[in-house]
């Protein structure tokens, strides 16, 4: 909790806005993506500047109080909020400065994927980010960040030059390659342990307006015939080809024939990450499997990465996992095509199991070079429950779980902690990185401050050595 005294000097700090229980706008500030994760803070600071940062920082720590970090609010493990403490948000903090000579571009921690792909497409450039446009660009880049077009230009957070960070003292740096090199890297994969990015400086690349990209859609019963020529098509693919195969629930829209409506179906998403005319011989394969709906054609970068958003609504229950794959054998189709169907209807109508295509231009990075790791796996499998009652909760994420038990022999036992809300942080890492970010946090959070997330603890919390 927070006293009177450690209140009145926040507000005499902060020039955004406090919100406290009963206040009104409470209930929408404290809101997150994932509503299995309903806490109450004691109080929400909705920071305009990095200075409102710096106080909400320097009032916590000097009043033991618990803080939550918010960008975008999608943290699937609900590490956006937190019962009884302080959430920063630094939805305040959403502006984007692009330079199109320099094919650079500033971001506030605050900003969503939308506004930033909105802001850099208007110069014809982007950079490969968030697949729903209400991510916040925060969480996501520093827990590594795949999107559309990692395949070809990285991760977002291989295209990061420079940050300006509040650490747990209240101080204010940047990073960078020349500057605090070692926190640099550590927030490359690192996720949000170290401090609180309060700018983003991202390399740009040419792309768009237009893309040849969509989604294509077939019965159920061709997944496994469908699935098996997707993998030998997109392994032998150059990087502009970025492209995903899931489970779902046919949508009741127009385009969707009347017999596959509101049934379990096998879908694509296709991205060609370059000129669409080039990508048509490139993309010509996928769609001569034959889809009963085939709506991959030209269209606006900013609308395909924006076309899962109807699929994720703010105010459900989501339990999603992130689990890797070195390679997808004729086994491990098999097994995914039996039980993809009975995981997804545990969530109808909106879960997915998804298989995303990754490697290719990640691979290219050195692994030790981010903190980000397993770059040398070929795919991802990402199941993702979502649903509306809690009465449900036990069974779907029961569901969910087996099902992944059910891959666990196709999988590499790591995990990608932005696709997962358990506990997994040294699989993810592998230990001479979370080592090496142990000491990192021993350096910049002795006290583990920044402890709601992806949390690599202090050594002092754990009794292990520091790393030498």
């Amino acid at each position: 909790m927070i006293d009177d005294g450690a209140l009145d000097d926040l507000r005499g700090r902060l020039s955004g806005r406090v919100f406290l229980p009963g206040d009104a706008g409470y209930d929408d500030a404290r809101e997150i993506f994932n509503v299995m994760h309903d806490k109450r803070p004691a109080l929400v600071a909705r920071c305009a500047s990095t200075d409102d940062v710096v106080a909400c920082v320097d009032v916590a720590r000097r009043n033991g109080v618990l803080v939550a970090v918010r960008s975008g609010g999608h943290s699937v493990a609900g590490n956006s909020t937190c019962e009884s403490g302080m959430v920063v948000d630094l939805a305040g903090l959403r502006r984007v400065e692009v330079d199109p000579e320099a094919r650079t571009a500033r971001a506030g921690g605050g900003v969503l994927w939308g506004d930033f792909d909105a802001a850099t497409q208007q110069h014809g450039l982007h950079t490969p980010g968030g697949r729903m446009s209400r991510t916040g660009i925060g969480g996501f880049t520093t827990g590594g960040g795949y999107g559309w077009t990692s395949s070809k230009y990285g991760l977002t957070c291989d295209n990061l030059i420079s940050t300006e960070v509040v650490l747990a003292d209240g101080n204010v740096v940047r990073a960078s390659a020349d500057e605090n090199t070692e926190l640099f890297w550590g927030l490359r994969g690192g996720g949000g342990n170290f401090g609180i990015v309060t700018e983003f400086e991202f390399r740009l690349h040419a792309l768009g307006p237009i893309v040849l990209a969509g989604l294509a859609l077939w019965p159920v019963d061709r997944a496994r015939e469908v699935m098996s020529a997707w993998r030998d098509i997109v392994d032998e693919a150059p990087d502009e080809l970025s492209t995903a195969c899931v489970i779902l629930t046919a949508p009741p829209e127009e385009f969707v024939p009347d017999h596959l409506k509101g049934q379990a179906a096998m879908g694509m998403a296709v991205m060609y990450v370059g000129d669409p005319e080039a990508g048509v011989d490139v993309v010509q394969p996928l769609k001569d499997l034959a889809p009963e709906v085939d709506l991959i054609q030209p269209m606006p970068y900013t609308a395909f990465q924006a076309i899962l958003d109807p699929a994720f609504p703010h105010g459900m229950r989501s339990y999603w996992r992130g689990e890797y794959m070195n390679s997808l054998s004729d086994d491990a189709l098999t097994t995914f095509t039996a039980h993809a169907p009975e995981v997804q209807a545990a969530g109808i109508p909106l879960s997915q199991m998804i298989l995303f295509r990754v490697g290719q231009a990640i691979q290219a990075v050195p692994d030790d070079a981010t903190a980000f790791s397993h770059r040398d796996a070929r795919y991802i499998l990402h199941p993702i429950s979502i649903w509306a009652d809690p009465v449900d909760d036990e069974r779907v994420i029961a569901a969910n779980r087996a099902f992944c038990e059910t891959m666990r022999p196709f999988t590499t036992g790591a995990a990608y902690l932005n696709f997962t809300g358990e506990d997994r942080v040294r699989e993810a890492f592998g230990d001479a990185k979370y080592a090496r970010l142990v000491a990192l946090k021993d350096r910049y959070d002795p006290e583990n401050m920044f402890r709601l997330n992806q949390n690599i603890r202090p050594s002092a919390q754990t009794g292990e050595p520091v790393l030498a």
